[in-house]
């Protein structure tokens, strides 16, 4: 598995919309929690409005397929993801190597 970074840039004027389809998001999102797929996530806090995820996946075009899925991605909320690959020195998960 490797870890990522995914930086999701909101569709512009889509407030209103994002707190319609937050309830379906955040269900998303536990389900990937759930499943071992995303350590943390939550939006940047400052102009303009993002959000960062970070997620564990085989690949690239696994993760990608993974996040159509978000319902804030299908309902046009994400003007621009980006993902990228992310070399984890300190993890609070895992024992540290020795």
């Amino acid at each position: 598995m490797s870890t990522f970074i995914v930086t999701y840039h909101y569709a512009d004027d889509s407030d209103a919309r994002r707190t319609e389809h937050r309830p379906d998001h955040v269900a998303f999102l536990q389900g990937l929690r759930d499943a071992g797929v995303l350590y943390m996530s939550g939006p940047l806090t400052q102009e303009p409005p993002r959000a960062v995820l970070v997620l564990e996946d085989d690949d690239v075009p696994s993760l990608e397929a993974r996040m159509d899925e978000d319902p804030f991605h299908r309902n046009g909320l994400i003007a621009r993801r980006e993902i990228e690959p992310w070399k984890v020195f300190f993890d609070p998960r895992r024992p540290a190597d020795r």
